[in-house]
């Protein structure tokens, strides 16, 4: 059965319609960055980066990236108006001290009770350290997620419990993937829509918990 999937800049788009006008938000490493391209006509949202940025715009167009401006993927970024820069003590402070209204992170996987799992993939590659990602999740009072549904072999990233190391336990509020967005409840995950042209059946199938309705 053929699933519909969100390019990275739709899913991107659909998680920045949910953010409210005047909000604080962290853009985590990877497809979360991608968002600051996306504020609804009207909004002012404020978008922080942990490497010591307040106020991050889009990418600049190709060949107008000043190599001193990077966010915390190393992507190049623009200043939005009023931007203001500063050291990591100071940006920490911020994710720690409840100063952040939302934290964007990207994840490996989330269970359906909520606990994220997003800094370890038990891969040599990849060095086994949680970054900022722990301390956003207990400083900030709502974390989004954006991911991809299914992993490339096709197996669940939403699954009953996580099978990584865990960032936090049951702070995820609400998951935008590819194929749907849920949120997370006491009663595990809860569909608020699907891609258009997915069935909720379909999207079961690739699911490792549960969707309510």
């Amino acid at each position: 059965m053929s699933l519909k999937s969100l390019t990275d800049a739709e899913l991107a788009a659909r998680v920045a319609r949910d953010i409210p006008d005047g909000a604080y938000v962290n853009l985590g490493i990877g497809k979360p960055t991608h968002v600051s391209a996306h504020v609804p006509e009207g909004r002012e949202v404020i978008y922080h980066s942990e490497n010591g940025i307040l106020g991050v715009g889009p990418t600049p167009p190709a060949g107008e990236e000043d190599v001193e401006l990077i966010d915390a993927s190393k992507r190049y970024v623009t200043p939005a108006p009023g931007a203001a820069y500063f050291e990591h003590a100071d940006s920490f402070a911020m994710m720690r001290g409840g100063h952040i209204d939302i934290a964007v992170l990207g994840a490996y996987q989330v269970a359906e009770t909520g606990d994220l799992a997003n800094w370890a993939t038990l891969d040599d590659k990849f060095p086994p350290a949680v970054g900022g990602a722990m301390d956003l999740v207990v400083g900030v009072p709502t974390i989004l997620v954006m991911m991809r549904h299914v992993n490339r072999d096709g197996s669940p990233k939403l699954l009953k419990r996580c099978t990584y190391p865990l960032t936090g336990l049951g702070v995820v509020r609400r998951v935008y993937t590819d194929l749907a967005v849920l949120d997370v409840t006491p009663q595990g995950f809860r569909l608020v829509e699907l891609t258009p042209g997915n069935s909720l059946d379909a999207v079961r199938a690739v699911t490792g918990a549960d969707i309510l309705t």
